[in-house]
């Protein structure tokens, strides 16, 4: 063609090719319609599909959570840990905050002695967890959410330290941005954001969260859509990790709402949600509740489904019942200690199960996670998981 341009432009100012070829579209024979597949027939191939995935899974996941030293760039951070969606705990990357050191029970005594402060109390330390209660000669189980009680910081210290006067299980959790919100006097004594994080993520915290209760306080396994940098102030956070690969292997039920109410010091009602299960309530002490199979609700699965009843993880990664889910044996579960002064990042849509020291403080950062092609694989795999039923056998 020499220098003539591909592409000649009319008065419209739109291109055309010159000497555009003429093409006749081809005639094809009509095509039958493919037989379907009978359902049992996708059912047989996706639950196939999904046993080769446990395999190609190993090549993205790790056997420990690694323990990484400051400084932190805001590049190699996302780039080793974010954009792979692996947990990294940052070893001492918080210790110059003037909190760490500082905050303990008689610190907070003394400064915030007549704060309010939303306080959630449960018998056995398990709040938003799967509990049983007896009606007309069965054992139901619901989602129980905590009594939330309203109090001076005075008080609730006194029941971290006085359990024969404060019976129950007493727990700051308000997932509210409460640190900002309630005691906004605390922040110049941690950070409002933590610097590389928000530049690797590209945008401020949606929420900075103040964690404070004793060693009986445990939050079930579930997952968040954030972001999560958990710092721990004071004492040691116990974590335990299962990627979001691992969903085939993590079982769900439904089950209906209920809450905990305290009828008399140390006797509390799991009360179900109005107009749901009968009117009795069934009355639990304290020293009698038993370690059961609890969990913690999924935020993204709360958004999408009705007041009545909520999908919940119905194993406990630390008892779990593999008579009952043998496809938890192909979980791959890894341990970390968060302790003072230390960052957890933990990625969104890790499961993930927390233990504590006794008067353990923590405050954690809560980023919107990018709903990527890694948020649509996820749902994905909820899709096939759900298909195929897989948790249930």
């Amino acid at each position: 063609r020499g220098s003539e341009p591909a592409f000649a432009w009319k008065e419209s100012g739109k291109p055309f090719r010159k000497n555009r070829p003429q093409f006749t579209r081809p005639r094809f024979k009509p095509r039958s319609p493919r037989p379907q597949q009978p359902s049992s027939a996708v059912e047989l191939n996706t639950t196939s599909a999904l046993a080769n995935y446990a395999t190609e899974v190993e090549l993205y996941l790790r056997k420990d959570v690694p323990v990484m030293n400051p400084p932190i760039s805001a590049l190699d951070f996302h780039r080793l840990w974010v954009s792979p969606n692996l947990p990294v705990l940052f070893k001492g990357a918080v210790t110059h905050w003037p909190a760490v050191g500082k905050w303990d029970v008689p610190y907070f005594r003394k400064t915030l002695s007549d704060r309010k402060v939303t306080v959630a109390v449960t018998p056995n330390g398990y709040a938003d967890a799967i509990a049983t209660r007896s009606e007309q000669n069965a054992d139901i189980e619901y989602f129980v959410m905590p009594e939330e009680r309203e109090m001076n910081m005075s008080e609730f210290l006194d029941a971290l330290e006085d359990r024969h006067k404060y019976p129950g299980v007493f727990y700051v959790q308000r997932q509210n941005s409460n640190l900002t919100e309630d005691f906004p006097e605390l922040m110049c004594e941690v950070e409002p954001e933590i610097s590389w994080a928000s530049e690797a993520f590209g945008c401020p915290p949606e929420a900075v969260n103040l964690w404070v209760g004793d060693e009986r306080a445990i939050t079930s396994m579930h997952k968040d859509p954030y972001e999560n940098i958990y710092c721990v102030v004071s004492g040691y956070k116990d974590f335990i990790l299962l990627p979001p690969t691992d969903r085939p292997w993590i079982p769900y039920k439904s089950f209906p709402v209920a809450s905990y109410k305290e009828v008399a010091p140390g006797l509390f009602e799991i009360v179900p949600r109005s107009g749901k299960g009968s009117a009795s309530s069934r009355q639990t002490s304290t020293p009698q509740h038993p370690h059961q199979l609890q969990t913690t609700a999924d935020e993204d699965e709360l958004l999408s489904t009705d007041d009545s009843f909520v999908p919940w993880i119905c194993i406990d990664p630390l008892k779990p019942d593999l008579d009952s889910y043998p496809l938890f044996k192909k979980a791959h579960p890894v341990t970390v200690r968060v302790e003072a002064g230390d960052a957890l990042y933990l990625p969104s849509l890790w499961y993930h199960h927390v233990r504590q020291s006794h008067a353990c403080i923590a405050v954690n950062y809560w980023y919107d996670m990018q709903y990527d092609i890694k948020y649509a694989y996820s749902q994905l795999l909820e899709a096939l998981v759900k298909k195929c039923d897989t948790t249930g056998s």
